[in-house]
């Protein structure tokens, strides 16, 4: 009798065997993918952030050439770069490059101050400087065919991009998105707004869209900082902002009665880019499979992105959520498959 109990027992565990093995290697499969998807979500990003530390502060690598070379001065911007047909379209040792100059003098503050910021914050966040001449108002930046972020949907309606018209690579376009405005947040040189965002077209306008679909931003020539603790705020121009897209605190709180005077209206700070984000990803998701689903996760975040400045999430609270709602959706598309397969 107990040598049957016995042989009964040890039947039941080999029977049991299978399916616990089974689940187990798809538990370790799940994960598996689930983390291939998000390296190789990843790995470009990072591939770009080497690139620019390869490269000491002060110098620059293009293209496929080896060696750093030190931002171009006046001299060598004369001697070396070639202008082509288009507008802003150069070439340097055979790489297109971006030429821009000013044309407006009475904006030459504003130059000035967008060149300080390029020089300082060269990031995986900031297109590459490759040289600049003060005495002639130019600068010399990489070369982006796609152009500015305005241009994503016509890009992505091409026929030979349609697989990166999805779901996953426009959230990823979102999260490069956030994550330069908290790296705005917490620059190595303190907080900076970006204050060329009235409206949503003048937002995508000071942004790039990058030949292997990243975002990096352009345009830092209305780039205030913010230093809370010494109670230096903001404003954005000294004109007065309307419109739904602009933050409340933007708006002149006096009513209609009273007419607009800079003086009297109150400044404010970096939780202005955070009203604008919700809007910033919905255009950025747009309007394919899956895109709502991402929508419906993100709704919390960006209701708190809604509510008064001292209520709003930070730039890295936002940067968190996206991230992890990727995962999981990622997870929840990985799992399906994986149930298949057994």
């Amino acid at each position: 009798m107990e040598k049957k109990f016995h042989d009964m027992k040890t039947d039941l565990v080999q029977k049991l065997i299978p399916p616990i093995l089974f689940l187990l290697l798809a538990v370790l499969l799940v994960n598996m993918l689930l983390y291939q998807y998000l390296n190789n979500v990843y790995v470009s990003y990072g591939q770009a952030d080497s690139e620019h530390n390869l490269c000491p502060h002060g110098y620059f690598r293009l293209g496929t050439l080896k060696n750093c070379s030190p931002w171009l001065s006046c001299k060598a911007m004369k001697r070396e770069v070639r202008k082509l047909k288009h507008v802003f379209l150069s070439e340097w040792k055979e790489n297109k490059v971006a030429f821009s100059q000013l044309t407006v003098q009475e904006l030459r503050v504003d130059f000035l101050h967008g060149l300080q910021m390029l020089k300082s914050l060269q990031s995986k966040h900031v297109v590459k400087l490759l040289g600049y001449c003060e005495e002639d108002f130019v600068i010399l930046t990489e070369y982006h065919p796609f152009g500015s972020l305005k241009n994503l949907n016509e890009i992505l309606n091409l026929p030979k991009y349609k697989n990166y018209n999805t779901w996953q690579h426009r959230f990823m376009l979102a999260i490069d998105y956030v994550s330069i405005i908290h790296y705005l947040h917490n620059s190595p040189l303190g907080t900076f707004v970006m204050c060329d965002s009235n409206d949503l077209d003048k937002v995508l306008s000071q942004y790039l869209l990058t030949s292997d679909f990243h975002v990096i931003v352009n345009d830092l020539d209305a780039l205030p900082l913010v230093n809370k603790s010494a109670g230096e705020l903001i404003k954005c121009g000294h004109r007065e902002l309307q419109g739904e897209f602009v933050a409340p605190e933007q708006l002149w709180p006096y009513g209609k009665e009273m007419p607009f005077e800079d003086s009297l209206m109150p400044p404010y700070d970096e939780m202005t880019d955070i009203w604008k984000i919700p809007d910033i990803s919905n255009f950025l998701l747009g309007d394919v499979d899956g895109s709502d689903l991402v929508r419906f996760h993100l709704f919390n975040i960006h209701l708190a992105c809604k509510k008064s400045p001292a209520e709003r999430p930070s730039s890295q609270m936002i940067l968190d959520t996206y991230k992890k709602v990727l995962a999981s959706l990622v997870r929840e598309m990985v799992i399906p498959r994986t149930k298949d397969m057994l």
